[in-house]
């Protein structure tokens, strides 16, 4: 058999048995808009979570007596409340 046959049959069996087409549906398609949503809810809980603990750290400093901690816990705080409007 030539060179160029004996390449192609492997891949002409390949081709013909749907080896190619059923490796191809297997791929995941693009994300529906339920999971853009769910992971959008997981990346603002989690960017809550983060600044309810950034903010009591700074609350913490306030009650210490660092005025510039206060201005800061208040600001957290307001970034807090407006990420939890959003739902």
């Amino acid at each position: 058999m030539p060179r160029p046959l004996l390449f192609l049959a492997p891949l002409a069996a390949l081709i013909l048995s749907g080896g190619l087409a059923s490796a191809a549906m297997a791929t995941p398609g693009p994300p529906d808009a339920g999971e853009n949503r769910g992971r959008a809810v997981h990346e603002r809980n989690e960017k809550i979570r983060k600044l309810e603990k950034r903010y009591n750290r700074r609350l913490e400093a306030c009650n210490r007596g660092e005025t510039a901690a206060c201005a800061e816990a208040n600001r957290i705080s307001g970034e807090i409340t407006a990420l939890r409007a959003e739902r």
